[in-house]
């Protein structure tokens, strides 16, 4: 079985604990940061550590739970990033719009496959074994080889006129407003969690901006699929995005997701 197809398989695991937890009661607590937390995140992380350290014994898992109570020591010659549930906002409110995020990275701190699953919506976005990204339609908790649906994804040309810009509907900052402000007339389209990230891979949105700090681990798994699906997640500056950064607390301080990598220059030079 190929390494992809293993991992997802595990990503749908997670899932199908994060269903079960949400059809009781989710205990959500805070945090030392203030974020929240519940059962229903716990339930996804126990699976993947397991189902990951089975699969690939010894290597490195940054995970989010575990390293607010065991940060990770050396990383080894590759590591995993997973955010086990992304959008436990968007959980705790009744929404569909929470992921489980999983990548692989090599010791150079570049992405070597990125997986995304929504729950809720029965969907895995991830990069495909033979190149490109892809759209599974998966119940939760099936292996991924009884995929109902495969579809090929590709990230589309940056429009001239109506340019969708994802936006976040928590962290929606003034940095980010300034970005926003700098572009033509543009749609915003707001959701949680890194459905954003796959929405720009599969071409029904343009740029994603975040102009205040996030985990490796919220990005890591969209950016491989952004990249396989043709575009690009780099910093503000146009720099491209290394993991594996552990004495910056695998913080990443802003970033830009773009369908079209020619994106940047194109808006900066302004209308032809």
């Amino acid at each position: 079985m190929e390494l992809i197809d293993e991992l997802t398989s595990i990503v749908s695991r997670a899932a199908a604990a994060i269903l079960a937890a949400r059809a009781g009661a989710l205990g959500p607590r805070a945090k030392l940061d203030r974020s929240p937390v519940t059962v229903a995140d716990e339930a996804s992380e126990a699976v993947i550590l397991e189902g990951v350290s089975r699969s690939l014994p010894g290597v490195t898992i940054i995970s989010e739970e575990a390293f607010g109570t065991a940060p990770p020591g050396r990383l080894g010659e590759s590591f995993v990033l997973v955010d086990p549930l992304d959008g436990t906002r968007e959980l705790i409110a009744g929404r569909d719009e929470f992921c489980v995020n999983l990548a692989l990275a090599g010791h150079d701190g570049r992405l070597r496959l990125g997986i995304i699953a929504a729950p809720a919506l029965g969907l895995i976005w991830r990069t495909a074994a033979g190149g490109g990204a892809e759209r599974l339609r998966l119940a939760a908790g099936a292996p991924a080889d009884a995929a109902s649906e495969r579809t090929a994804i590709r990230a589309r040309p940056c429009p001239p006129t109506g340019i969708v810009v994802a936006v976040s509907r928590s962290h929606l900052d003034a940095s980010t407003e300034a970005f926003l402000a700098k572009l033509p007339a543009v749609e915003k389209i707001a959701s949680g969690s890194a459905i954003k990230l796959c929405r720009i891979a599969e071409g029904s949105a343009d740029i994603y901006p975040r102009m205040g700090p996030v985990r490796e681990w919220d990005i890591a798994a969209g950016d491989a699929i952004v990249a396989a699906a043709g575009g690009t997640v780099t910093a503000p500056s146009g720099q491209p995005l290394t993991y594996g950064q552990a004495a910056a607390g695998f913080i990443v301080p802003a970033f830009i997701a773009w369908g079209d990598p020619s994106a940047p220059q194109r808006l900066a030079k302004g209308p032809a």
